[in-house]
């Protein structure tokens, strides 16, 4: 287990470490068999220099950070985990989330591995290596997407920050399967500007961390504003459990998980009311031809595909073209149905602290049951398509509903001590940023206990 980016900023200001010497420990680690698939490029020589004395005063103090593969980093190539883009010029300019961690004292260690374009919450890529799981050393598991080495990154120790994106799920899905924490903050708090878009309407820049702490760190950071401490106790708190959708289907272990942390909120004195909240049903209809997602990425890729379609991902590319079906009144209508939904939802929600739920339905799959393999026969490969969407539909189930909502959401571990990993999901809606994660951080110290 290694320590958070706030345990080791004090380690650092009390003189019993310094930043480089933490470096050093991270870029070891980043070079580890384990870590490697986890970046598609490494630049240690630029991280040591942010490691020096100076940074130590700053935030992150000169430690770690890892940059998806999704943002512009100056002098570097933007591909998106894809080979499309590969050649495409460099970076003329850092964009804004990468200019505010720099400026906050990051070392940043390197670009992280992502599904294409980022339309997945698996976290496979047909077109490089996926990082295994960090949580089983036995079996190579998923390790969600699509900020996929944003969390092996962090969970290996060779990145105290994963910056990534979260546009149905991609921060708290790979989190939550890794053992991890992930925010998503309410999307306007943070600036997309030099993001490679997947949905202007969604997009979420965003972070996985080790602890609730860390997520605050890398929140203020990334948003320029300094985050509310509520004393409130958890004794004076009321829940939501949202039974419509977010408990169907769910794994045993992602079950058990999700009744001990219940069960542990209410020993602490939380009041925890489980609802019936019909109007969640409506989200489906905010998903018709590929949704936001669907006709957003398509205007973005819709040259792209025309020229180069051979060279994306199959599985992303019929995504992506799902949304040219979408006709302009469509598009329209859709903005229109999404803003009366959050309307509805946000009054059936409003005398409540914040709703609780599983983060993801089932635990981490084996990267065999759904990675594109080759030399498969055309059933054995429609078979392995339908795992793959099956899997795909379940990660991103309860992680979208909060994205469509255009709400707040922290992912934190709520699994037993060497068990595969559960998360729990503490979730409102917009602009309560400052109570989830005040929330969290109540939360991740009852169950730590607990364990």
């Amino acid at each position: 287990m290694f320590d958070d980016l706030a345990t080791t900023r004090q380690r650092i200001h009390s003189g019993q470490t310094s930043a480089a010497s933490v470096l050093e420990q991270c870029i070891a680690q980043a070079q580890t068999p384990r870590c490697a698939a986890a970046f598609v490029s490494t630049d240690f020589a630029r991280a040591r220099s942010a490691a020096s004395p100076a940074a130590q005063g700053l935030p992150l103090a000169g430690l770690a950070v890892s940059i998806k593969d999704l943002f512009d980093v100056a002098g570097e190539t933007t591909a998106a985990g894809s080979i499309v883009l590969k050649d495409a010029p460099p970076a003329a300019r850092d964009c804004p989330a990468v200019e505010r961690l720099r400026a906050a004292g990051a070392a940043l260690i390197g670009r992280t591995h992502m599904v294409e374009f980022a339309f997945s919450g698996i976290g496979t890529n047909p077109h490089f290596a996926t990082p295994p799981n960090v949580a089983d050393t036995r079996v190579d598991r998923i390790p969600g997407g699509s900020s996929s080495g944003a969390a092996v990154s962090v969970g290996t120790g060779a990145a105290f920050i994963g910056l990534g994106s979260d546009t149905g799920g991609s921060i708290r899905i790979p989190a939550a399967l890794n053992g991890l924490v992930g925010f998503k903050s309410t999307a306007r708090l943070v600036p997309t500007e030099g993001a490679l878009p997947l949905s202007i309407t969604l997009d979420t820049v965003c972070a996985v961390t080790r602890s609730v702490a860390d997520a605050v760190i890398a929140h203020e950071v990334l948003s320029v504003r300094k985050v509310a401490t509520n004393t409130k106790p958890l004794s004076a708190r009321r829940f939501a459990v949202v039974q419509t959708i977010m408990l169907d289907a769910l794994d045993p272990s992602v079950a058990a998980a999700f009744t001990r942390s219940l069960r542990t909120l209410r020993d602490a004195g939380a009041r925890i009311d489980e609802i019936v909240l019909t109007d969640i049903n409506d989200v489906h209809a905010l998903f018709v031809s590929g949704g936001f997602s669907g006709a957003e990425s398509y205007a973005w890729h819709r040259h792209l595909l025309a020229q180069h379609a051979h060279l994306y991902d199959p599985r992303v590319a019929m995504r992506i073209r799902r949304g040219a079906a979408m006709l302009a009144y469509e598009y329209l209508d859709l903005h229109r149905a999404r803003t009366d939904w959050i309307g509805r939802m946000s009054s059936a929600l409003a005398d409540f602290d914040a709703v609780l739920s599983p983060t993801v339905p089932i635990v981490a799959v084996p990267i065999a049951d759904v990675a594109p393999a080759q030399g498969l026969d055309a059933a054995q490969d429609a078979a392995r398509d339908a795992e793959f969407f099956r899997v795909n539909a379940l990660l991103l189930r309860n992680t979208s509903v909060v994205n469509q909502l255009d709400g707040c959401a922290i992912s934190i571990p709520c699994h037993e001590p060497g068990d595969t990993p559960v998360g729990l999901m503490i979730w409102h809606t917009a602009l309560h940023d400052d109570a989830v994660l005040n929330i969290a951080l109540q939360a991740e110290s009852a169950l730590r206990r607990e364990r």
